[in-house]
């Protein structure tokens, strides 16, 4: 099977489309109401995701940095929202802003947080947002449509009101 028919066979799978891995760096971030095309990216563990990890699951990604109050507070939110979130089809992945991997694996572990971090902002950030400034919280929904870009440190009220994506 070539590309091609590739291609056309995961265009007519029922959903398929939606959320698919990027073939070539976008040239804007994705417009909110958009589907995403979501890049493969690299865990601090060495795990993968790629579309088919995040399929019919909502995901949040906070680009942050390690010595960013703002970020860490934000964060801590984040990880109320997983701990609290049980069942629900969510996904959120912080995308380290930093240069150096064990720092940021450092924080991670000092911070116990239930959900895992990647180096990869730089493949995620041209996908999802412009912005330069931490911490930005961006959600895509369980259909692979981007629903916000949230700019700057979230109250805690507005992280945990996040679970809405999972549920619809």
């Amino acid at each position: 099977m070539n590309r091609r028919q590739a291609t056309a066979l995961m265009l007519a799978l029922p959903g398929a489309g939606l959320l698919r891995p990027a073939q070539a760096a976008p040239t804007a971030p994705t417009a909110i109401g958009q589907p995403v095309p979501w890049p493969m990216v690299r865990l601090l563990d060495g795990r993968s995701v790629g579309a088919e990890q995040v399929q019919g699951r909502a995901v949040v990604v906070i680009f942050f940095a390690t010595d960013c109050g703002y970020c860490q507070r934000t964060n801590q939110r984040l990880d109320k929202l997983v701990r609290a979130s049980g069942g629900l089809p969510l996904t959120v992945i912080a995308a380290a802003l930093d240069p150096d991997p064990a720092e940021v694996q450092a924080y991670m572990a000092r911070h116990g947080y239930a959900f895992p971090a990647t180096m990869d902002a730089a493949v995620l950030r041209p996908v999802l947002t412009a912005r330069r400034s931490y911490p930005v919280t961006c959600v895509i929904d369980r259909q692979g449509v981007l629903r916000e870009v949230i700019p700057g440190e979230m109250a805690e009220d507005d992280v945990m009101g996040l679970a809405k994506w999972a549920r619809t």
